[in-house]
């Protein structure tokens, strides 16, 4: 027998609501779309519910509401991007627990109990699970680092391998206690996707704010887990070099809205430790594998392009401040 505390805690999570919200915005991942959204539905519970938002294409909200009639589908109440995406759908669901899900992500058998349970102590605000690539082709380019799954929306070497607290999940998988955002608000339209636009960190500052308040936890579960396609226009170094370049921008207007110190504590660390055990592992493993040496290059590519963007965006700041003044 459990412990009464710990049989309250199970109970309160078998009961607790959750809604799913999957946003989408392009016709050629209507097919993802519709898979992403079945991989939900086999473990829904009778107070569950899914919400698809479709990003301003009315085409395929049209596509989308005569082919998944069991669930909620509405367009983007708010300005184009993955942000007010994810703002009208929190709008419109109604669970305890706001979970969303890539458009282009499958969620594997057990997901939505995985967050069920990562919610059950009170103070967890946020959770995450870990986001498994689903490569074009079976499997990554043997040029492409681990340590840079990011780049794919995907987990990467370097994350926690059991539940821990983090500053932010990644955005693919996530998922929000409703009353929180009654707490800090939704997501910011002041960063974040829009289209094909390799940026993002919407979910970081979103964190940001909620870790601020006292008594919130974020979380992150490595043993729930879903698939994430990553089809192969991502898979060169056109796309990793825009990517990272991007993430850089991002970091830094994250940065300029909630302060460097919580913008940028992970990429520290991450710079600081992740980075240099890739390049050591690379060159170590050289004999056996002479792809890797090509893999400690390419993350001397990943940081020197993360870093450009963060420098190319400060600038362009300080001239906007300076042309205002």
């Amino acid at each position: 027998m459990y412990p009464v505390e710990e049989q309250v805690a199970t109970a309160a999570a078998v009961s607790r609501s959750i809604s799913v919200v999957i946003c989408s915005y392009a016709d050629s991942r209507f097919g993802e779309l519709l898979d992403a959204c079945e991989s939900v539905r086999a473990q829904l519970s009778p107070v569950d519910e899914v919400v698809v938002v479709i990003d301003h294409n009315d085409g395929l909200l049209a596509r989308a509401r005569a082919v998944l009639p069991w669930a909620r589908v509405a367009g983007n109440e708010g300005t184009r991007g993955l942000s007010d995406a994810r703002n009208t759908g929190v709008r419109l669901s109604r669970g305890d627990v706001v979970a969303f899900l890539d458009d282009d992500a499958a969620a594997r058998p057990g997901w939505l109990a995985g967050l069920r349970e990562s919610f059950a102590p009170d103070e967890v605000a946020v959770a995450g699970t870990a986001v498994e690539p689903r490569w074009e082709g079976g499997r990554p380019p043997s040029w492409f680092p681990p340590e840079f799954g990011w780049v794919v929306g995907c987990s990467y070497r370097g994350l926690p391998e059991v539940k821990a607290t983090v500053r932010n999940p990644i955005g693919a998988s996530m998922a929000v206690r409703r009353s929180v955002f009654g707490q800090v608000g939704g997501f910011s339209g002041a960063i974040g996707r829009v289209g094909t636009t390799p940026v993002g960190c919407e979910e970081t500052e979103f964190c940001i704010r909620v870790a601020a308040r006292d008594g919130n936890t974020v979380v992150f579960d490595p043993t729930s887990a879903v698939d994430h396609f990553v089809p192969a226009v991502r898979q060169t170094i056109r796309y990793f070099v825009s990517r990272c370049y991007h993430e850089g921008r991002s970091k830094r207007i994250v940065s300029l809205l909630q302060g460097s110190r919580a913008g940028l504590a992970s990429e520290r660390r991450y710079v600081k430790v992740t980075l240099p055990l890739a390049l050591y592992l690379a060159v170590a493993g050289v004999r056996r594998n002479p792809a890797g040496l090509l893999r400690g290059g390419v993350v001397l590519i990943g940081l020197g392009s993360t870093v450009l963007g963060y420098v190319v965006e400060s600038l362009q700041r300080g001239r906007l401040t300076s042309a205002n003044h």
